[in-house]
């Protein structure tokens, strides 16, 4: 059976509740609670095949390509690396 984002959330902020010890006051921090987990799990979620995590992880390896690139780069643009070749 699957749930409504607000059935999860209700669902998820009562659990929360009960193993507190059903304190008084303290609803609006537990459906916070709740909401936040519920997000998390939304943007961990994959799609059945696969396809949209393997699109991030290349993706990222992307970025972390450009990183090293940009590293591997002297520190000061515009000036050339120093010769190899000895001065005559």
């Amino acid at each position: 059976m699957f749930l409504s984002k607000d059935d999860w959330i209700a669902q998820r902020a009562y659990a929360l509740w009960e193993a507190e010890g059903r304190p008084d006051g303290r609803g609006g921090e537990h459906w916070q609670q709740a909401d936040r987990e519920y997000r998390m799990l939304e943007e961990t979620r994959a799609s059945a095949d696969g396809s949209d995590l393997i699109e991030r992880l290349k993706a990222m390896g992307r970025s972390m390509r450009a990183a090293e690139d940009r590293e591997d780069r002297p520190e000061t643009p515009g000036k050339a690396m120093p010769s190899r070749r000895s001065a005559r």
